[in-house]
């Protein structure tokens, strides 16, 4: 079994940070620009990224932990990140919830925000709800993401311990789990109701786990790269090209004949048990990009303005989930102040671009702070004077 590759990937921090200014523009509520996202013109969306590439950070991340000191120490590794995504994920529950309550208590948004999260139930019936978000058996569809990673997260260990045996045994088991999320696998995610629902988690984690392990896979060298080869670009153009008409909305509003396939065959587009054709659609996506970028992202590494943006992108790629976390915060207060400014196309455009300036901000923040400047800084104190400066500071003070 290979072990992961430690050091940095710019292709892989700039993906990611690609991912998170799409999932902004995704989660800001009625945001004209998601007309203009990949997800519009194909069956896969910026989720998959963020999925794939957490697997591949995973890889390098976790990896190379397991490969030097052993299962038992990479799983205790694992359930250090989980106790801290766990966190992560209350937070960002309590903090939006709270900035919800307060752009509502102060009459100026037209918009009922904590009931646009379908939440007040939760405020009506706290008490088993709040059982059901510390065990995740409540576990509301704006905040769905964090608790699918973490499950993926928790199934690391088990794929280790049978890649030890045979690395096509752990890939068989991430398909077979996959299936068994496609067949109905999954976990409630209001079960603490006081009349508990049949809802399920959207984000069906047994059957996402499948491209997360394909990025994991790719990383550790369980998977060969793909080669760059003219009928293999030319495939993927294909279905990239080929998927357009069934995903874009204003094709899908003028043909009756497209709706009705969308409609009968559902499953294999399916967004929360990860349909077949957004695994080969974002398939077909990533390997345009990778070769794109050229071998070990050559194609990436500008100077001037181009370098710095891809920088940019690159440094909110490296601080993934503060910016992830941020982001989600931030989009509903967003929102709100883009309903309110009337949704016009110069309020977007002002909405969107503080949105960028803001999760930029978290990511040289996050960087900043993880770098622990107090480590290195030193305070320079001013030396105690000596016997002859004495004297004339008494006088100075008396």
């Amino acid at each position: 079994m290979s072990a992961a590759r430690s050091e940095r990937d710019l292709r892989l921090d700039f993906f990611r940070g690609i991912g998170m200014f799409i999932i902004l523009i995704a989660h800001i509520t009625d945001n004209p620009w998601t007309l203009w996202i990949p997800a519009r013109f194909g069956f896969s969306d910026a989720t998959e990224m963020f999925v794939f590439c957490s697997g591949m950070a995973s890889a390098i991340a976790f990896g190379g932990v397991y490969a030097r000191a052993g299962w038992v120490m990479g799983t205790l590794r694992i359930a250090h990140r989980v106790w801290q995504v766990y966190w992560v994920h209350l937070g960002v529950f309590f903090v939006t919830l709270t900035l919800m309550l307060t752009l509502n208590a102060t009459g100026i948004f037209p918009r009922d925000e904590v009931k646009a999260l379908n939440l007040v139930r939760f405020l009506y019936d706290t008490g088993p709800n709040m059982i059901g978000l510390l065990t995740l058996t409540y576990v509301p569809n704006y905040f769905d993401i964090l608790p699918m990673y973490l499950v993926i997260l928790a199934l690391i260990p088990v794929m280790m311990a049978l890649a030890q045996v045979d690395v096509w045994l752990a890939l068989l088991f991430s398909v077979g789990l996959w299936i068994a999320g496609t067949a109905g696998l999954n976990l409630p995610a209001e079960l603490w109701f006081t009349q508990p629902s049949t809802r399920t988690w959207f984000f069906n984690p047994f059957a996402w786990q499948l491209v997360f392990f394909t990025g994991f896979a790719l990383m550790a060298g369980w998977l060969p790269a793909p080669p760059v080869r003219p009928w293999l670009i030319w495939v993927a153009v294909a279905v990239v090209v080929l998927s357009v008409p069934f995903a874009w909305y204003k094709i899908i509003g003028l043909s009756e004949g497209i709706r009705v396939l969308r409609r009968d065959w559902d499953v294999l587009i399916d967004k929360s048990n990860f349909g077949i054709l957004r695994y080969v659609h974002f398939l077909a996506l990533a390997y345009l990009a990778w070769v794109a970028v050229g071998p070990r992202g050559v194609r990436l590494r500008h100077g001037g303005f181009a370098g710095q943006c891809i920088a940019q992108i690159s440094r909110v790629g490296q601080q993934s989930l503060a910016v992830f976390a941020a982001s989600m915060v931030m989009a509903r207060v967003l929102g709100a102040v883009l309903d309110w400014a009337g949704n016009g196309a110069l309020a977007a455009l002002a909405v969107n671009l503080l949105g960028f300036a803001l999760i930029i901000t978290v990511a040289r923040a996050a960087t900043f702070f993880k770098s622990r400047p107090w480590k290195t800084a030193s305070h320079h104190a001013r030396p105690a004077p000596g016997p002859s400066e004495a004297p004339l500071q008494a006088k100075v003070s008396g």
